[in-house]
């Protein structure tokens, strides 16, 4: 079987937490050929530490060593790397957020279709056991009709105190930009992918900006804090059903909560854990999953998602026009806030 070959182009922590690691073990089906970093001291590191053969001090001079690359760096410059390596003839996995606007998300789709390349993004929650477990009741009709999906990714007191995460030029905002994206594009997903009629949103950062943080990762400066580190939302679509989002870093809470569910006419269903609910038979039935089978770690099925799709052996899983509607709601969400109105889609 073919091997391909991969370029890192950024080589910070989810780079080497995540993506290389995970690539390592695929070394049947894939190898990493070249990593670039503006840091080039970090990537010729990185190189030394996992065996990579190039280092290259601009990106597009690796363009001509791999058939594939992972894009790692902050969201600003998502779409100009992007689209400088499908031109170049080269398939592309994403970060997530795609990037921060749709125009830009619009952009890198259109260099993947008149390049024929593959363009992917990295929401690997997509890839977890219970998403899977999930996404198949839906198709089963064990849900029906959805009516409500409630959705939290909550931290309490963990901003990222270390990167760009609170730099707003270059990662176009906080905790929902960055976090929140995740479980917002997993609800989108199983619901299959409805068309958003009308947004209300907030964004709040007054937490973060006070002094004296108590915060369990790592410190920053709260007078220069400029992005959301808590936003709350109701988005409404246009089959009828609603779904009510919020995201945190920072938020007074007990602990720390990711929560999925989604109530339909048929049941519903819980993601993390996951639980089927339904009223049959004179019952109220809780169904609970003893064992579902699958990767632990959903870097590895997102890799191998990538890999095939490359290869032209499979369909991807995370399609860029659905990672562009993930981009159009948050960047609803934010200007909601802004005017203190709710957005309409008239398309």
């Amino acid at each position: 079987m073919r091997k391909l070959r991969m370029g890192i182009i950024g080589a910070g922590g989810i780079a080497q937490h995540r993506h290389i690691p995970v690539y390592k073990k695929l070394q049947d089906r894939v190898t990493i050929t070249a990593v670039n970093d503006v840091n080039e001291s970090r990537a010729h590191e990185v190189a030394e530490k996992y065996g990579i053969k190039h280092v290259f001090r601009d990106y597009k001079e690796m363009f001509h060593e791999v058939d594939a690359v992972t894009i790692c760096t902050p969201n600003k410059s998502h779409a100009e790397i992007a689209i400088a390596a499908l031109e170049a003839g080269v398939h592309v996995l994403c970060e997530k957020p795609m990037a921060i606007t749709a125009e830009e998300c619009e952009a890198m789709i259109q260099a993947s279709k008149k390049n024929n390349k593959v363009l992917s993004i990295a929401y690997h929650y997509r890839h977890k056991k219970e998403a899977r477990a999930a996404k198949q009741a839906m198709q089963s009709n064990e849900v029906g009709d959805v009516l409500v999906t409630r959705v939290q990714a909550l931290r309490r007191r963990k901003v990222p105190g270390w990167g760009v995460f609170t730099n707003k030029e270059l990662q176009g905002g906080g905790s929902l930009i960055d976090y929140g994206c995740h479980l917002l594009d997993l609800s989108l997903w199983l619901l299959g992918n409805p068309k958003p009629t009308e947004i209300m949103g907030r964004a709040y950062n007054r937490l973060s900006k006070q002094p004296n943080q108590v915060n369990e990762w790592g410190s920053f400066d709260p007078e220069s804090f400029d992005v959301d580190d808590h936003v709350t939302s109701y988005i409404m679509f246009e089959n009828g059903a609603s779904l009510l989002f919020e995201c945190s870093w920072a938020a007074n809470i007990k602990e720390d909560t990711e929560h999925v569910s989604i109530s339909g006419v048929n049941g519903g269903i819980n993601v993390f854990p996951f639980e089927l609910y339904q009223a049959k038979n004179g019952m109220l039935l809780n169904t609970q999953a003893q064992t579902i089978l699958g990767e632990d770690d959903p870097g590895i099925p997102q890799a191998e998602n990538f890999i095939d799709a490359c290869l032209g052996l499979g369909e991807l899983v995370v399609k860029p026009e659905e990672a562009l509607k993930v981009t159009k709601i948050i960047e609803a969400i934010y200007l909601s806030s802004e005017t203190g109105k709710s957005v309409q889609f008239n398309k």
